[in-house]
């Protein structure tokens, strides 16, 4: 199964989950290190003040993954080391980046530059995070500070990863930071986060050079009916419709969907005239992040809370994930990713899409120097088969990027989840390579499967 020329083989992390150093080169505090100092918020009291030390191991950590024959790194930036106050650039903060630039390309790796992924400046959550709309703006003008050190050497640029998480997760059921519990909160901080990434591509796009490329990144997970009535298939259409169209839909020009406005209460009250332009700005590629679908029933109560929490949603529930699954407890579907791609680009007209994370934590035992992690071998298998199933049947897909290059902190789940493709002993700091790694890079040197 061969992948078309220039498909771009990677893996990702998140600058919060691999850095550590947080209190030096001038970094400020974000929203995580506060969360994470917090009492009970996070999985064994764990941080990401260490981390996997990225922040100094990163020639060691690029070396691997060219060794191993991946093409491609996909980062972010943490704001508050390049902006300790949300607002005020650091040369420090920028230096670090432009040597892990400078790193990427002497070993021939292509930097995928993600701007934001969930560490918020804490003195941007103070005034107001992303509920206050002028965060956007202050967003934007990170975009172009980024932009205007690293532009001359990194042609792909994301704006944001998952606004899903960042504002469902961090203002809606408070499990990740800032921790904020409120529903209409949360609709509000998710136009932010959407409107941010709008003003950040028309500022990128205003100072862009020859053969960049702009996207964003958004994680979908598909509604699977557990029946074929019309209740099952409403109870599809109200889950699909806040986590996945409510999101790509704005930045495709489509506008907000209105059936999810018309349960989102005041929500329209945010929106004012011109954002749903300024969040259709074009771009080159979307990023596609694929876990797993949701299987979904109706309730006999249309009202009736949902047992996801989730805004707007009512009269349904999520079911169980089905066997096989990963150590998180999340359902392996490859075929769902197919047809995912499909969705997705005919929807979008056949835009250009990236698989920019896909990956499966799993029990991972370091036994005399190796990692026979054969559960996640056969995961990227089927999910690559997947892939290439889409690119089969017309859809444009250019790259796919393993969910971690490092096993790393996993949010609120501390490091009790290993989805790395190079194993990590958090003590010691050493790193094993895994099967999983070896498998992949086999793959991308023969851009073959």
């Amino acid at each position: 199964m061969t992948f078309p020329t220039g498909f771009l083989w990677g893996a990702a992390t998140a600058s919060y989950q691999v850095e550590g150093g947080v209190t030096e080169g001038g970094r400020g505090p974000s929203v995580w290190d506060t969360f994470a100092a917090t009492d009970g918020k996070v999985l064994g009291g764990a941080t990401g003040a260490v981390a996997c030390d990225h922040y100094h191991r990163y020639p060691e950590d690029i070396g691997l993954l060219a060794g191993l024959g991946l093409n491609a790194y996909r980062f972010s930036v943490a704001w508050p080391r390049v902006m300790p106050d949300g607002r005020t650039t650091s040369a420090a903060g920028l230096a670090f980046y432009d040597r892990l630039v400078d790193e990427l390309l002497s070993r021939a790796v292509v930097p995928v530059l993600t701007l934001y992924h969930w560490d918020l400046p804490q003195a941007l959550e103070d005034a107001g995070g992303w509920p206050e709309r002028d965060t956007a703006s202050r967003f934007a003008d990170y975009a172009a500070v980024v932009h205007a050190a690293l532009g001359d050497r990194v042609r792909q640029w994301t704006t944001v990863n998952e606004p899903f998480c960042a504002a469902f997760l961090g203002y809606g059921s408070g499990v990740h930071a800032p921790g904020v519990q409120d529903h209409d909160t949360a609709l509000v901080a998710a136009h932010h986060l959407l409107l941010a990434h709008g003003l950040a591509t028309r500022a990128l796009t205003a100072q862009a050079r020859p053969g960049h490329e702009f996207s964003l990144a958004l994680n979908f997970a598909p509604a699977i009916p557990d029946g074929s009535s019309p209740a099952h298939a409403e109870a599809a259409r109200k889950f699909d419709g806040i986590h996945n169209r409510f999101f790509l839909d704005p930045v495709l020009g489509r506008g907000y969907p209105a059936d999810v406005v018309a349960a989102a209460g005041r929500f329209v009250e945010c929106v004012r005239d011109g954002d749903t332009d300024v969040i259709a700005a074009p771009i080159d590629w979307l990023g596609v992040n694929y876990y797993a679908p949701a299987r979904v029933t109706p309730l006999e109560d249309p009202q009736a809370p949902s047992n996801c929490p989730l805004p707007t949603l009512r009269g349904m529930d999520v079911l169980p994930a089905r066997p096989p699954l990963t150590a998180f407890g999340w359902e392996q579907s490859p075929s769902t990713l197919t047809s995912l791609l499909e969705w997705v680009s005919a929807r979008s007209g056949g835009l250009p899409l990236v698989v920019a994370e896909n990956g499966a934590s799993f029990v991972d035992t370091v036994v005399d120097g190796r990692v026979y992690d054969a559960a996640r071998v056969n995961y990227f298998m089927e999910h690559l088969r997947a892939v290439h199933d889409a690119l089969r049947l017309g859809v444009d897909v250019r790259g796919y990027f393993a969910w971690s290059l490092l096993d790393n902190f996993e949010w609120a789940m501390g490091y009790t989840q290993r989805f790395g493709l190079i194993h990590v002993d958090f003590e010691t700091q050493r790193r094993t390579v895994k099967d999983s790694g070896r498998f992949l890079g086999r793959v991308a040197k023969a851009n073959a499967l």
